[in-house]
């Protein structure tokens, strides 16, 4: 599975510990930046990472910044785009199940690092359940 991963400098830390575990578990990693804790602005990376997802060129996303909440603004102005906040393990399992999300937004200064791997790892392991939830998921697209 590839996988497109990406942080403003809030996230960069967090975004290089998550990087490693991806490679270390055989995931392809693209990383969209950013590359150290300059600061930068986050749709510089939120968009075209969410563009590579929209575009079937990858199957799944990880946005971080310090908040998650403006890489998750800004990737779900993308169609097909469906990134969930989530600040701990049972959100993110839930995003994949109910919402079919394919991008994951951590906030950065709030979770630890080691919540912020769980996630990861079940956000990617987690199937959609589709029935009911795929009507609600087919409604979400203007």
């Amino acid at each position: 599975m590839k996988i497109v991963l990406g942080s403003d400098h809030a996230g960069f830390e967090l975004k290089e510990k998550i990087q490693l575990h991806l490679r270390t578990k055989g995931y392809e990693v693209l990383d969209f930046g950013c590359h150290d804790t300059s600061s930068v602005d986050y749709p510089d990376i939120a968009h075209p990472l969410s563009s590579e997802i929209s575009h079937e060129s990858a199957e799944m996303g990880i946005l971080l910044c310090g908040s998650g909440n403006g890489v998750a603004i800004t990737a779900n102005k993308h169609p097909g785009i469906r990134c969930a906040l989530c600040w701990n393990v049972e959100i993110a399992e839930l995003a994949r199940k109910h919402n079919n999300a394919n991008i994951l937004s951590i906030p950065a200064r709030f979770v630890s690092d080691t919540v912020a791997l769980e996630m990861v790892d079940t956000f990617l392991n987690t199937a959609f359940e589709g029935g009911r939830h795929q009507n609600r998921v087919f409604k979400i697209d203007l």
